[in-house]
């Protein structure tokens, strides 16, 4: 009996300690985001010499950030993120200090403002701004079809709203189309203590064939397997994923891949603008992306994966082309 205690005891060890460990909580409301989400963010304004500077403040999580400081502005805008000077950040007793990694950059975040001096001696003061597609909540034209507009899920079958009039994800439309575009709206959530693939993950699928990422890619590069590439084939022109839990914009152009006696002829073509900006122009998939359907002469439905990222949408319509 002993040993049966002894051994059911030591079972226990990994659990308790894995309860220790920070949960990867996945926060729709910002209300209840905490004091590391009030920090994050983009941050913009100008070097002492008169230089355009922008600033991307990741959460990671009890008070750590991710810095990295954008010579020219933030994406979209003229931030060049190749030349971007990488930092860290933490918040001890009320207070938020930044140092770079390789240079001398200091700096202090406050009152939703980022003041510090870079290694050449210039002083810089940056605020806190929230972005907003200029296509956020663009009404639907003439002759499109509204799939959601927050009223209710007829247009998908085992829809289901959420938070009020927001839609789900793990879905598919009822319509199925062939050349269309269209608009959709997205929000991520606030995941300070996930990272990678685990951090928001989603995906808009054209004809549940061809996924555009959905995925908090926030502060990232912008590859082929993060926000607005064309999973695994075709990375984004420019990152434009805003901060989580702000709303975010989709608008798309899609040609369906063309057969001829059931063999395809020409690929599929997909146009992409992310919060307003060209991220993906006219790119050709080779096929499917990774758990795309079959390419046929079948049209195919809207598809927003949910892949456990706790996605929300809202705002999707689209227009059949010819």
């Amino acid at each position: 009996m002993r040993r049966m205690l002894l051994l059911a005891a030591l079972m226990c060890i990994p659990f308790v300690l894995l309860a220790d460990e920070p949960n990867p909580k996945q926060i729709t409301d910002p209300a209840k985001a905490g004091p590391d989400f009030a920090i994050q963010g983009e941050y913009l304004g100008e070097t002492s010499a008169k230089t355009k500077l922008g600033a991307e403040v990741i959460a990671r999580g009890d008070g750590k950030f991710e810095v990295k400081f954008l010579p020219g502005g933030l994406r979209g805008q003229g931030g060049d993120y190749e030349k971007h000077i990488a930092a860290t950040a933490k918040t001890e007793d009320g207070k938020t200090t930044v140092v770079s990694k390789k240079t001398k950059w200091t700096a202090e975040i406050a009152s939703g403002k980022l003041t510090g001096t870079t290694d050449s001696g210039e002083t810089f003061t940056l605020e806190r701004v929230i972005r907003e597609s200029k296509t956020l909540g663009a009404k639907p034209p003439e002759g499109a079809i509204v799939l959601f507009d927050g009223s209710n899920t007829s247009e998908w079958p085992n829809g289901k709203i959420v938070d009020g009039n927001l839609l789900g994800s793990e879905i598919d439309s009822k319509r199925e189309f062939q050349d269309h575009s269209g608009h959709v709206e997205f929000r991520l959530s606030f995941m300070p203590y996930a990272s990678g693939q685990g951090r928001s993950n989603s995906g808009v699928y054209l004809q549940h064939r061809y996924e555009i990422q959905v995925l908090d890619s926030f502060g990232l590069k912008g590859e082929n397997n993060e926000c607005g590439g064309v999973y695994s084939q075709f990375k984004p022109l420019v990152n434009m994923c805003y901060p989580p839990l702000q709303w975010q914009t989709y608008d798309f152009e899609f040609q369906t891949a063309r057969f001829e006696n059931g063999k395809k002829v020409k690929p599929a073509v997909i146009s992409v603008w992310h919060n307003g900006v060209l991220i993906q122009d006219k790119v050709e998939p080779k096929g499917p992306t990774g758990g795309g359907r079959e390419e046929n002469e079948k049209p195919g439905s809207l598809h927003l994966q949910g892949h456990g990222g706790n996605v929300q949408y809202r705002n999707i319509w689209v227009v059949e082309t010819k």
